[in-house]
């Protein structure tokens, strides 16, 4: 029997769109499949040595609203859903979400981005960094972790045309 196949193309590089791939990828490779992530656009910063910057970006998304993760269980239990309008005025707003976001998968006990990239490293899930837009964004290579293979889309295609599941995330 011959191995099954994911292909990810993985394109948004915010801290609520890094879960997706990564999950994904590392179950997919426990239960035995070929592994391959393509990182293209906005996607390489979930690549990149320091994750520090992965922010949620709750303008405009409408799936957004969310529950505290402090407080008394009423308190707890309100959905949030702010106006756009407010959370483009509010400064600083998107740090907030991020901080609440990020102690939301705390309390939850979630593995965290670099837990769960190094996860599928380990799996041997493939990291591939589309080339042409590292050069577009004027990147380096040292500015990524390492075990990435630079590569152009055809060389994915190679991969993704064969695979039994493709994903664009």
């Amino acid at each position: 029997m011959e191995e099954k196949k994911l292909a990810i193309i993985a394109t948004k590089g915010t801290l609520d769109w890094a879960y997706p791939p990564f999950i994904l990828a590392s179950t997919a490779a426990a239960l035995g499949y070929e592994t391959q992530i393509f990182f293209t656009f906005y996607g390489l910063q979930l690549v990149r040595k320091d994750l520090g910057s992965l922010k949620v970006s709750p303008i405009g998304n409408p799936g957004m609203p969310m529950k505290m993760p402090f407080g008394p269980k009423w308190f707890k239990d309100i959905n949030w859903n702010i106006p756009n309008i407010l959370q483009c005025a509010i400064p600083g707003y998107e740090s907030v979400a991020t901080a609440l976001m990020k102690q939301t998968i705390a309390n939850n006990g979630v593995a965290t981005i670099p837990e769960l990239r190094e996860l599928c490293q380990e799996a041997d899930v493939k990291f591939l960094a589309c080339q042409m837009t590292v050069e577009l964004f004027g990147f380096e290579h040292s500015d990524f972790i390492d075990g990435i293979d630079y590569v152009g889309a055809a060389t994915f295609f190679e991969f993704a045309g064969d695979s039994d599941i493709c994903l664009f995330i």
